[in-house]
């Protein structure tokens, strides 16, 4: 193994970042017809060239602050291996059912085979069947991988490949498993959650429903994209890397619809040590979903009960978070603001966070809370020195990116984080 590789490490979800996964989105996103938007999960198409323009603002920050791996350049790397390679293909394969295209992508080059599973491969018009087939594509395009949150996520040293709801993005697990378990640069424990009952569609988990709170905290989304067969699965896989003693996870459950509820970081972010943006009527309002908390002594389950909402139990672990509204106190913004990632935010350090400039009653609240509001292209032009800031929020366009359903956080895996002082 190489030695100059860092162990991966996220103990919580506002330590200082080191490194992180990013994937620029490419063709994929265009790869795409109206017809094919409500199975693309997006709320419409993106320009591409708007899109790439907005990213570049997100990536370019946090090139700025930590060191940013690209999904691509991870991949080609793992595809120049031949076993590794041979591996991942004949995985794809089985998967999408097109082991008659196994030889073909053999063939490619490791750039242009990275290209094709990620930005689709037109079907082979070799057949009547194939001819009059209504699909395109052999292997669909991953138009949601910018969006590279869900597939994984890092709890612990653990890197857990995540049970996609959607079958089109089953693809980006197995890539990210790959990643994780083949690269030069960065070690983790790989929890391949794929393993176990892989046929089994009730078991169902995403990382944008993972939040590393604390290192004995863990706070998970019960929703539309992570089943509570989902959770009791991740349970089961941490469970061998619990810390000692007393750990905790609570578990929130979600609203099926509208679809801006896709997962908990749709409404609950950590901002600070002591400070969060929810969606108030969820988070804080007379609600119908539950918060159930998971008691864990040493790994095991001891207690499992419901408690009355997320705040006042997390307060009770001595996590005392103020709550700031997304959409401001205003019912119709918030949710306006909360359908555009309104409280999706990204911490880069404590106190110092990643956002949407379009959320502007959010981006109000947040001000009136100590929060000072500067542009990324303030930051990485040198205008703006972001180390003599106490708490900021560091804002990129997203007019476009907003549109694929998803915010900063959507768009970042960490992989490494710097130690918290809780207060």
């Amino acid at each position: 193994m190489n030695e100059t590789k860092f162990q991966t490490r996220i103990n919580s979800e506002i330590g200082e970042l080191e490194a992180v996964i990013l994937h620029t989105p490419g063709p994929e996103v265009e790869n795409m017809t109206p017809r094919s938007v409500e199975r693309a999960l997006y709320s419409d198409i993106l320009n591409l060239s708007v899109a790439l323009q907005e990213y570049e603002q997100l990536s370019m920050f946090l090139e700025k602050v930590a060191k940013v791996y690209q999904v691509k350049d991870l991949l080609v790397k793992v595809l120049d291996n031949p076993a590794h390679r041979n591996s991942l293909i004949g995985k794809i394969c089985l998967t999408e059912n097109v082991n008659d295209y196994y030889d073909e992508l053999m063939e490619m080059s490791s750039r242009t085979l990275a290209n094709k599973l990620i930005e689709g491969l037109p079907a082979r018009i070799d057949s009547l069947t194939s001819f009059l087939n209504d699909e395109y594509y052999a292997l669909l395009p991953l138009y949601n991988f910018y969006f590279t949150r869900d597939a994984s996520a890092v709890v612990g040293n653990n890197a857990v490949i995540c049970r996609m709801a959607n079958k089109i993005r089953v693809r980006e697990s197995l890539i990210m498993e790959a990643i994780f378990n083949n690269n030069q640069y960065f070690t983790s424990n790989v929890i391949n959650t794929f393993e176990q009952q892989p046929h089994d569609r009730s078991i169902l988990m995403e990382g944008g429903d993972i939040l590393v709170i604390r290192e004995d905290i863990l706070v998970v989304g019960n929703g539309m994209r992570t089943t509570s067969q989902g959770v009791d699965l991740l349970l089961n896989r941490l469970s061998g890397s619990a810390p000692e003693g007393k750990s905790y996870i609570f578990v929130q459950q979600l609203p099926s619809s509208p679809e801006s509820f896709i997962h908990l970081d749709m409404v609950f972010t950590m901002l600070d040590v002591d400070t969060c943006v929810v969606f108030d009527p969820l988070i804080q309002g007379d609600t119908r979903y539950s918060t159930v908390q998971i008691t864990l002594d040493n790994g095991k389950v001891e207690k499992i009960r419901r408690v009355p909402g997320l705040l006042t139990s997390l307060r009770r672990l001595g996590v005392d978070l103020e709550p700031i509204s997304c959409g401001g106190s205003d019912e119709w913004d918030q949710e306006r603001e909360q359908w555009h990632s309104g409280a999706n935010f990204f911490a880069f350090a404590p106190g110092k966070v990643l956002s949407y400039a379009r959320n502007e009653h959010t981006l109000n609240e947040m001000s009136k809370h100590g929060f000072e509001i500067v542009t990324s292209e303030d930051v990485t032009s040198g205008k703006v020195d972001i180390n003599k800031l106490k708490k900021c929020v560091v804002t990129i366009v997203g007019a476009e990116l907003a549109r694929g359903g998803g915010g900063t956080r959507c768009m970042t895996l960490p992989l490494r984080r710097k130690p918290v002082t809780w207060k």
